[in-house]
């Protein structure tokens, strides 16, 4: 894949699975913290931070749906790249539907952006990014840490007095974001790239193994920690949304990995939909005040339909976003109110 080295773009310049044919990501690059301390560099202001994100992509959705929870439209500005990732990274191009320019750098593509932040950087290009206006670098691009600081951070500035990371649920909230991170999460990915039988058999299986371990534990609690909304929450659902309709109908390995699942176990080999408790908690979650409005279904069929991404059928956008307005009735639930 293409990323920076020395502030040049290259492409085919990393590989993305191990010698074992396993998907390994690679960590992110900037790690600053913003902190609402007296004495920190980076302090939770209005107006001071931007978001670069991509609709299509589950991480990035993560920061946009936290943003929206908590009510800092207005105080955390955000640009939309395209969906589409061509050979040049990911670019701005204002001219589609659903994109914005780059209102802050003026950027073409976000390379630019990490150049700008750091001259010599080697890296991938990813999103998000939370960009600080006032001293023109990028404070992190890392979806978990940058959604943390958004909920935690912020409540001077927010808009919305909601908690995703309350007293007396953390720890448990913690476990929760690692215990769906590497079977869930980044599970979707270990899945479709890998390119070695053994790392596809052990990836898929985790995944579906996961998925219906959570389906039991949703039967009588609303959300993962319980009863009330937190970032595990959030984070299960930018990878459950897209499940069906992309994960699910991508030809989940390459052409040298001869047994799937659905030849080997077609009892496993399931749709979101097709789950007891998980698709009435996926209808809740995108029912909730805000996030269906941080969903763009038509970029992410787009996004992962693009040149190297073949999918077993073309989605229709407007027939996912109904599925997912259909009554759940989760909330006859124990639950503790958002606000």
């Amino acid at each position: 894949m293409n990323m920076l080295v020395d502030g040049e773009w290259q492409t085919d310049a990393y590989q993305t699975t191990n010698e074992d044919g396993a998907f390994e990501r690679q960590t992110t690059s900037f790690r600053d913290r913003i902190e609402d301390e007296p004495d920190a560099r980076f302090r939770p202001e209005a107006d001071r931070y931007h978001l670069y994100v991509c609709r299509a992509c589950p991480w990035a959705h993560r920061t946009l749906i936290t943003r929206t929870l908590k009510g800092l439209e207005d105080t955390i500005t955000v640009d939309y790249v395209d969906p589409y990732r061509g050979d040049d990274g990911w670019q701005f191009t204002p001219e589609k539907d659903g994109c914005t320019p780059d209102t802050v750098n003026g950027a073409d593509y976000l390379r630019e952006v990490y150049v700008e932040a750091d001259p010599d950087m080697t890296g991938r290009v990813t999103v998000p990014v939370l960009w600080d206006k006032q001293e023109d670098t990028i404070v992190n691009n890392e979806s978990a840490e940058i959604m943390r600081m958004l909920d935690t951070e912020f409540d001077d500035v927010a808009e919305n007095d909601v908690d995703l990371y309350p007293e007396g649920y953390r720890e448990e909230v913690d476990r929760l974001i690692e215990a769906i991170y590497e079977p869930i999460n980044n599970g979707v990915y270990r899945t479709g790239f890998a390119d070695s039988q053994a790392a596809y058999d052990e990836a898929v299986e985790e995944l579906f193994d996961a998925l219906d371990h959570w389906d039991s534990v949703l039967a009588d609690q609303r959300y993962l920690a319980g009863d009330r909304l937190t970032e595990a929450d959030v984070a299960m659902f930018t990878t459950l949304v897209r499940f069906d309709e992309v994960y699910h109908t991508i030809p989940t390995t390459l052409s040298k990995v001869s047994n799937s699942i659905q030849d080997t176990h077609p009892e496993k080999w399931r749709r979101i939909r097709d789950y007891e408790h998980l698709h009435p908690y996926l209808r809740d979650l995108y029912q909730t005040d805000g996030i269906a409005d941080t969903v763009n279904m038509a970029h992410i069929v787009e996004h992962y339909a693009s040149p190297g991404s073949p999918q077993l059928h073309t989605p229709n956008p407007e027939d996912i976003e109904m599925r997912l307005d259909e009554p759940h009735d989760r909330d006859r639930l124990p639950t503790v109110p958002l606000e």
